[in-house]
């Protein structure tokens, strides 16, 4: 399986990741024959090399015809415009897909930040020229690689302060607090903005999962260079492709236990309740035989290293026992994406599992059941319907 590895070591924003793409071995003349298929004008992209700390790489910069008397250089779009910029153009149905999700999550969390609809948010700098090249340019990059599969390290948010039109805001942008919910992030020491609502936005839309490298087979590396120097680490992003070599996913995880024979089995089923509100990845209770010969239970949470506080805090709150112990685990798992299958009997949401074998269609039992229920038929029925269809759309 093709893959990508973005090691985001000094953060990530458009222009590192458009750069790095194209150090990977992308085009120019592809990139530019491509955006030329949006209605934008009056500028061109300059591709130098770059060399930071002795690492040697692109950097990518778009310049803009200069402005006319009166006019603003990074004249303001809203989502609606640069939807219809997209949807108009002549690009791939990918590329238009991909751009459009990229644009519409970063309106989603401005308009939060704001306190607005999206419609109704002004993209300022995102929605200027050179960073509607830099979004439909890295999809476009993508698309060009044709690789299944992108995942990320954790991302390093920088600190302090940085100037907008809206005024001072701190790093990270809250915007781009937004846009990494449930990534994990950490504080590299970094003064300056390392993570820009762009580069979330891209990456949050695209990669599958963030953590260590997964094992892979590297055949390049690109490396994308940021427009400002740091003492400390060169401000790159680097971004690695390769072939799987396991047919699965893999990243870290935390495991949480505990032993507990004084607890209603009523309470267990609570617990679990909560746990996975909280968001626990799996939690499972196997009988056990405990101290002074008493059966009782294992207790066992999996969960994201990030969430391992407020999991155990949940765990001690909702059980009877006094402690819970923890410890960091790697998982593998197979590529997985949603669909809806069209049966017979009407529509099933299922798993798609990529495994070594091929595609293998998992059904949710949840929506098999509301069918089952809707159409008075045994759920044996409904399940028989859906290997059916979901055969004979594997073999389309």
């Amino acid at each position: 399986m093709r893959c990508l590895y973005f090691d985001c070591f000094s953060g990530i924003s458009g222009d590192m990741t458009l750069a790095a793409l194209l150090d990977l071995g992308v085009p120019k003349k592809h990139l530019v024959s491509e955006l030329a298929k949006l209605s934008l004008s009056n500028y061109r992209i300059q591709i130098s090399a770059a060399l930071c700390h002795g690492i040697s790489g692109k950097r990518l910069r778009v310049i803009t015809a200069p402005e006319k008397k009166g006019h603003h250089h990074h004249h303001h779009r809203t989502l609606v415009d640069i939807q219809k910029m997209i949807t108009a153009s002549t690009l791939s149905a990918r590329v238009k897909e991909g751009s459009l999700a990229v644009f519409e999550r970063l309106a989603q969390a401005e308009a939060r930040v704001h306190c607005k609809k999206p419609s109704e948010v002004h993209f300022h700098e995102v929605g200027a020229v050179d960073s509607i090249v830099d979004i439909v340019g890295a999809v476009i990059a993508l698309e060009y690689l044709d690789v299944q599969h992108i995942t990320a390290s954790a991302l390093p948010l920088g600190g302090g302060f940085v100037t907008c039109e809206h005024g001072t805001l701190p790093v990270p942008a809250p915007a781009t607090v937004l846009l990494l919910k449930d990534i994990p992030v950490y504080d590299n020491g970094v003064r300056a903005e390392l993570v820009t609502p762009t580069g979330a936005a891209l990456i949050s839309t695209f990669a599958a999962a963030f953590g260590a490298m997964p094992a892979m087979s590297i055949q390049a590396v690109g490396y994308g260079a940021g427009n400002r120097e740091h003492e400390t680490i060169p401000n790159m992003l680097r971004v690695i492709k390769g072939e799987m070599q396991t047919p699965g996913m893999q990243d870290r995880v935390c495991v949480l236990e505990a032993t507990i024979d004084d607890m209603s089995p009523e309470w267990a089923g609570f617990a679990m309740e909560k746990l996975l509100e909280a968001g626990a990845l799996d939690v499972a209770f196997i009988p056990a035989q405990m101290k002074k010969n008493r059966p009782g239970v294992l207790l066992t949470v999996v969960s994201r290293p990030e969430d391992r506080h407020l999991l155990g805090a949940a765990i001690l709150e909702h059980t009877t026992t006094a402690g819970v112990r923890m410890h960091a685990a790697e998982r593998m798992t197979l590529a997985r994406e949603t669909a809806v299958v069209t049966t017979s009997l009407g529509p099933v949401r299922a798993k798609v599992l990529h495994a070594p074998d091929g595609k293998r269609f998992v059904p949710e039992y949840e929506a098999c059941a509301r069918l089952a229920r809707k159409k008075n038929r045994p759920l044996r029925e409904i399940y028989e319907a859906f290997w059916a269809a979901a055969q004979a759309s594997d073999k389309d």
